[in-house]
């Protein structure tokens, strides 16, 4: 629940207004001299915020020579408030007192008796309960600065207690990619460069290098992957070297199937849009070489109306599918890049046996 508290120059206004209706009640007009004063006082309200004890003493010739005491009662309390001066705080407290008892111009100077005591003890207690009250008003401000200190202090431990964990489970799976899928990923490329020095089958040599090169640039990004993991984020660093429309042709060129692209796409494409597409046609293009043996496939790229379309198509297989291992997970992520950059993708199997995979996307997306 948060404190509505009214605004600075509606408080200084009412205080003021206060003051006037004061001097209305305990000053009559044909008294110019205590009028003045009072006047004085109700008016150096407006100077509590900035000067305090200024305003303070400006109100204490309206309390000496008149009964008008709200004004330097309200002052008091402003001083009491901001100030951390409590000899000053005192001194001002017994000011009031001794100016509340005295009738100028004619002060009663003579011994003092019970109804002078009694009065000296109602005018301190006067000066006490704007003072006090300052004082509490700022301890409560002091306690709220100290709790929000608090709260930040804790907010930022959280935060790195988080990063800590986080930094434990990146180096985690970095130990495991260097230690199991690089491991693995090397066993491939090995295994391929014999076969490839092994074999007299132009074909077979041909997908033996082409296996062992897509291994070779595997373990570049995993060892890339790697150090990145490694770091925990104690500075920024790009994944990998991102790719961009450029790199297109080489990705169909290698992608082990027989595919045909074209593309009409203007240029200063963002290389947001430009690493979308990319990864785009990438995951099509390996959907088809695992679930689609045999399958051609049509790249299709595009710029229409501010808007830009790749259309990924691909025949039916000719024979059946290897059992790989797949976390279904290409499709979703391929979707939620979309989304973030304002376009959709959709895929779904066509009339002839194929598969069709469209992305839309703005022209001038970013993330």
């Amino acid at each position: 629940m948060t404190s509505r508290r009214l605004p600075t120059p509606l408080l200084d206004a009412a205080l003021i207004g206060a003051a006037l209706l004061d001097v209305w009640v305990h000053v009559r007009t044909d008294e110019p001299l205590r009028m003045a004063c009072a006047l004085a006082a109700a008016l150096a309200l407006l100077l509590r915020r900035r000067l305090s004890l200024l305003a303070f003493l400006l109100t204490l010739p309206a309390v000496l020579v008149s009964d008008a005491i709200f004004a330097a009662l309200a002052a008091l309390y402003t001083l009491a408030s901001l100030t951390r001066r409590r000899v000053l705080l005192v001194a001002c407290a017994m000011a009031f007192t001794i100016s509340d008892m005295t009738s100028w111009p004619a002060p009663n100077l003579g011994l003092p008796d019970t109804s002078t005591l009694i009065t000296m003890v109602y005018s301190a207690a006067t000066a006490a309960a704007p003072v006090f009250l300052g004082q509490l008003v700022q301890a409560r401000r002091d306690l709220s600065l100290r709790i929000a200190e608090i709260s930040e202090a804790h907010d930022h431990e959280q935060l790195l207690i988080a990063q800590t964990v986080l930094a434990k489970e990146r180096a985690t799976l970095a130990r495991e990619m260097h230690d199991v899928v690089s491991h693995q990923v090397s066993l491939i490329a090995v295994r391929a460069g014999a076969l490839q020095v092994g074999t007299r089958d132009a074909e077979v040599k041909d997908a033996a290098a082409t296996i062992r090169r897509l291994s070779v640039q595997t373990l570049d990004e995993l060892r890339h992957m790697v150090s990145v993991l490694r770091d925990s984020g104690s500075r920024l660093t790009e994944l990998t070297p991102q790719p961009s429309l450029a790199d297109l042709q080489r990705l169909v060129s290698s992608s082990g199937i027989e595919a045909d692209l074209k593309t009409d796409l203007p240029d200063g494409l963002t290389p947001t849009v430009q690493r979308a597409i990319y990864r785009t046609v990438q995951e099509a293009l390996t959907n088809t070489r695992k679930h689609a043996p045999g399958a051609t496939a049509r790249v299709l790229i595009r710029h229409d109306d501010g808007s830009i379309l790749v259309t990924i198509t691909n025949t039916a297989p000719t024979r059946p599918a290897l059992p790989l291992p797949s976390a279904h997970h290409g499709l979703v992520g391929l979707r939620q890049r979309a989304a973030l950059l304002g376009g959709t993708v959709t895929s779904g199997p066509t009339a002839d046996g194929g598969y069709e995979l469209h992305l839309e996307l703005p022209a001038n997306s970013t993330p």
